[in-house]
């Protein structure tokens, strides 16, 4: 195969001739881009400073950030392809069936990640909080914006959707800064109920993390075929509060022992024919 060089010198001739007349599309078109790129990271740091200043949460903040950067590349690249010359209307076509198949495919994900958007404006509870939600109760660890992350009394990390979270119950422990405990204590029918309300009076009072204010409350709750049922309900700050419940059940027991009080253990009938 010869190889005439007369058609290498115009193809050579014509390469040059559209490298030329393409040249000032080819130059304005990366102009617009390394520009384009300058412009955004400006303006990107600009917002997230504003956001800063005006307290917004940080993971909010950084998700926005984020939203916006990817906005401004996306459409900084159609300008870009559209510089060159090249068409655009198939090009977003393209991006928007690639979009709707891909919100189709991701229902789930995009729930968690509109329930996210909505536990960050409405802020139901907070980094540090301790929340009882989906049947699991810990300290919220970490609010991303798919899943919130609580580590329970055990330490281990609990990944709960922020769809079902948002779309549910959430009692969160630590808004009110103090809880209260509902202790039960059962005592026999023979045991003096005043006498018994007294000591645990005592036992409540002598406990310097048992608020005053509120009031804690003793009184009965329920009589039952075998007990009288004690409702012991002292009030505690959040960080006290798993203490003061084990330290009033301790120190009644031992004021019931001192006093000659017995607790009443349940009791549960059963057939004689089992």
């Amino acid at each position: 195969m010869t190889v005439n060089p007369e058609h290498i010198a115009n193809y050579a001739e014509t390469f040059i001739k559209v490298l030329i007349d393409y040249s000032p599309k080819l130059i304005s078109a990366f102009l617009i881009l390394f520009v384009g790129l300058y412009v955004i990271r400006v303006i990107n740091r600009l917002i997230r400073r504003i956001m800063v200043k005006r307290e917004l949460d940080p993971t909010l903040t950084k998700f926005l950030a984020d939203i916006l950067l990817w906005i401004l590349r996306v459409l900084l690249f159609v300008t870009f392809i559209s510089k060159l010359g090249i068409e655009t209307s198939s090009f977003v076509a393209i991006l928007g069936a690639m979009g709707l198949a891909v919100g189709l495919s991701l229902q789930g994900s995009l729930s968690n990640f509109a329930g996210g958007m909505l536990i960050i404006l409405f802020k139901p509870f907070k980094v540090g909080d301790t929340i009882e939600a989906q049947g699991n109760i810990g300290t919220v660890a970490e609010i991303q914006i798919f899943v919130t992350k609580l580590i329970n009394s055990n330490n281990q990390t609990i990944f709960v959707p922020n769809g079902s979270l948002s779309n549910g119950t959430i009692i969160n422990y630590s808004l009110q800064g103090i809880r209260r405990a509902d202790l039960t204590l059962s005592i026999s029918y023979d045991t003096d109920i005043k006498k018994a309300k007294d000591l645990i009076t005592e036992v409540l009072n002598n406990n310097p993390k048992v608020l005053k204010t509120p009031e804690a409350e003793v009184s009965v709750k329920l009589l039952t075929d075998s007990s009288i049922q004690l409702a012991v309900r002292p009030w505690a700050n959040n960080a006290d509060f798993g203490s003061v419940s084990s330290d009033t059940l301790e120190n009644c027991k031992l004021a019931f022992d001192a006093a000659g009080i017995v607790i009443q253990p349940f009791v549960k009938e059963v057939s004689k024919n089992n």
